[in-house]
């Protein structure tokens, strides 16, 4: 990243969104922490499928006006990691067996920034999500949502819910981490 920050670059429309996304978490957590009442599930829920509309903006956005920029490379996926984490902190106090989930997923990211940092150390880069990372991204939040939509729903089909969202977050750290070796290895 540049050694200074441009108050332009900072304040871009795709840049905003993130800022956006990471103010929605505190409030996300509050809302699913104090519902009681089916409806205030379903603005729990809104609450990040907003998210993940200014996500998608932001994205598009930054390239389709050619707005992408070196604080946007670091502060979309610091966003993105940031609510996924907050959602399956929040239903670890819900679902029994989300706890598997949310470990795989703190292994997954401490590894792939470590493994990051390795590579930039070395001048390379991974530069952006690949195609595996945007799947397991999506099925992360259709099941969350709907977990978090739907808290009654019966313990079976949570369980296989949290089953899929893990097997692909290991699927997803699998991928990548045979990508990381390899860039190492050249």
């Amino acid at each position: 990243m540049k050694d200074k920050i441009t108050l332009k670059e900072a304040c871009s429309i795709p840049n905003l969104l993130c800022y956006v996304r990471i103010l929605l978490i505190p409030l996300f957590i509050w809302c699913y922490m104090t519902a009681v009442r089916p409806e205030d599930y379903y603005r729990a829920a809104g609450i990040i499928i907003a998210s993940g509309l200014t996500d998608f903006l932001d994205g598009f956005i930054a390239r389709k006006f050619n707005q992408v920029t070196e604080l946007g490379k670091v502060i979309d996926p610091i966003a993105d990691k940031l609510t996924q984490a907050a959602i399956a902190f929040v239903l670890v106090f819900r679902f029994e067996w989300m706890w598997m989930l949310l470990i795989v997923f703190v292994i997954k990211e401490i590894t792939m920034a470590i493994s990051c940092l390795v590579l930039l150390r070395e001048g390379k880069k991974l530069d952006g999500a690949l195609w595996y990372g945007k799947v397991c991204t999506a099925v992360f939040y259709f099941t969350m949502i709907i977990l978090i939509a739907i808290p009654s729903l019966n313990l079976t089909s949570v369980n296989i819910f949290i089953a899929v969202a893990t097997i692909m977050l290991l699927f997803a750290f699998l991928m990548y981490m045979l990508i990381f070796i390899h860039m190492k290895k050249q």
